[in-house]
Protein backbone atom coordinates (compact mmCIF):
# COMPACT_ATOMS: atom_id res chain seq x y z
CA UNK A 1 0.00 0.00 0.00
CA UNK A 2 1.08 3.56 -0.19
CA UNK A 3 1.97 5.47 2.81
CA UNK A 4 3.61 8.25 1.61
CA UNK A 5 2.00 11.85 2.73
CA UNK A 6 2.92 13.50 -0.39
CA UNK A 7 1.39 12.97 -3.99
CA UNK A 8 2.56 11.10 -6.56
CA UNK A 9 3.53 12.85 -9.73
CA UNK A 10 0.56 12.82 -11.99
CA UNK A 11 0.32 11.12 -15.33
CA UNK A 12 -0.22 14.63 -16.30
CA UNK A 13 3.08 16.27 -15.02
CA UNK A 14 4.87 13.16 -16.34
CA UNK A 15 4.32 13.12 -19.66
CA UNK A 16 4.51 17.18 -19.70
CA UNK A 17 7.95 17.36 -17.65
CA UNK A 18 9.90 14.17 -18.68
CA UNK A 19 8.54 13.45 -22.46
CA UNK A 20 6.88 16.97 -24.04
CA UNK A 21 9.39 19.61 -23.04
CA UNK A 22 12.68 17.85 -23.61
CA UNK A 23 11.43 17.27 -27.21
CA UNK A 24 9.65 20.78 -27.40
CA UNK A 25 6.84 18.57 -28.03
CA UNK A 26 3.14 20.93 -28.77
CA UNK A 27 -0.26 19.28 -27.93
CA UNK A 28 -0.94 19.72 -31.11
CA UNK A 29 2.42 17.15 -32.22
CA UNK A 30 1.73 14.46 -29.82
CA UNK A 31 -1.74 14.26 -30.61
CA UNK A 32 -0.62 14.10 -34.16
CA UNK A 33 1.95 11.02 -33.21
CA UNK A 34 -0.88 9.37 -31.38
CA UNK A 35 -3.31 9.08 -34.07
CA UNK A 36 -5.59 10.80 -31.70
CA UNK A 37 -7.28 14.61 -31.19
CA UNK A 38 -5.82 17.52 -29.04
CA UNK A 39 -8.25 17.39 -26.88
CA UNK A 40 -7.45 14.11 -25.99
CA UNK A 41 -3.70 14.47 -25.33
CA UNK A 42 -4.62 18.50 -23.35
CA UNK A 43 -6.73 16.47 -21.21
CA UNK A 44 -4.56 13.70 -20.17
CA UNK A 45 -1.72 16.92 -20.02
CA UNK A 46 -4.16 18.69 -17.64
CA UNK A 47 -5.02 15.07 -15.32
CA UNK A 48 -8.71 15.01 -16.77
CA UNK A 49 -8.09 12.21 -18.75
CA UNK A 50 -6.89 8.42 -17.28
CA UNK A 51 -4.50 6.67 -19.24
CA UNK A 52 -6.79 3.42 -20.30
CA UNK A 53 -4.39 0.38 -21.64
CA UNK A 54 -4.93 1.25 -25.16
CA UNK A 55 -3.58 4.90 -24.16
CA UNK A 56 -0.69 3.76 -22.45
CA UNK A 57 0.07 1.39 -25.51
CA UNK A 58 0.14 4.43 -27.63
CA UNK A 59 2.14 6.70 -25.37
CA UNK A 60 4.89 3.04 -25.07
CA UNK A 61 4.52 3.49 -28.93
CA UNK A 62 5.44 7.06 -29.25
CA UNK A 63 7.65 7.57 -26.69
CA UNK A 64 9.47 4.15 -26.89
CA UNK A 65 8.86 2.87 -23.50
CA UNK A 66 6.48 0.39 -21.69
CA UNK A 67 3.09 0.73 -21.45
CA UNK A 68 3.10 -0.88 -17.96
CA UNK A 69 5.27 2.43 -17.32
CA UNK A 70 1.97 5.01 -18.25
CA UNK A 71 -0.17 2.29 -16.76
CA UNK A 72 1.78 2.37 -13.21
CA UNK A 73 1.88 6.35 -13.10
CA UNK A 74 -1.47 5.71 -13.23
CA UNK A 75 -2.25 3.12 -10.94
CA UNK A 76 -0.60 5.40 -8.22
CA UNK A 77 -2.12 7.92 -8.43
CA UNK A 78 -5.62 6.41 -8.28
CA UNK A 79 -4.43 4.64 -5.04
CA UNK A 80 -3.15 7.74 -3.21
CA UNK A 81 -6.67 9.60 -4.39
CA UNK A 82 -8.50 7.06 -2.58
CA UNK A 83 -6.22 6.43 0.09
CA UNK A 84 -6.19 10.02 1.21
CA UNK A 85 -10.09 10.82 0.50
CA UNK A 86 -11.51 10.37 3.97
CA UNK A 87 -15.03 8.90 2.36
CA UNK A 88 -13.29 6.36 0.50
CA UNK A 89 -10.92 5.04 3.76
CA UNK A 90 -14.39 5.09 5.97
CA UNK A 91 -15.72 2.55 3.15
CA UNK A 92 -12.48 0.46 2.96
CA UNK A 93 -12.27 0.09 6.61
CA UNK A 94 -15.92 -1.00 6.62
CA UNK A 95 -14.77 -3.98 4.70
CA UNK A 96 -13.92 -7.16 6.49
CA UNK A 97 -11.38 -9.35 6.07
CA UNK A 98 -12.79 -13.14 5.18
CA UNK A 99 -11.94 -16.05 7.93
CA UNK A 100 -10.06 -19.17 6.69
CA UNK A 101 -11.89 -21.30 4.71
CA UNK A 102 -13.62 -24.16 6.20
Amino acid sequence: MLTTKRKPATVGEILVEEFMHPRALTQAALAQAMGVQRKHVNELCNDRRKVTAATALILARVFGNSPDFWLNVQRRCDLWDVMNSPRQRQRIERAKPIGAAA
